[in-house]
């Protein structure tokens, strides 16, 4: 039996769904962004990509946590 996935990743099937794209392509768009604050981003992602608060601040989340720990 293997554990949920939680935290942000547990939004990425629905977003891949809805918005057709794949998740490494949303953490790509969100990397080459000039911006680099979490709520810039997010708000970025919602007016522009036309994302939800929860899809937009998830992949933010997820991307920013990969890109401090690298």
């Amino acid at each position: 039996m293997t554990d949920a996935v939680k935290g942000p990743a547990s939004y990425f099937p629905s977003i891949e769904k809805k918005y057709g794209r794949p998740i490494a392509e949303w953490k790509d768009l969100i990397r080459s962004s000039p911006l680099t604050k979490h709520g810039e981003l997010v708000a970025w992602l919602k007016s522009e990509h036309s994302l939800g608060h929860g899809h937009a601040n998830a992949l933010v989340a997820h991307t920013l946590a990969e890109s401090r720990s690298r």
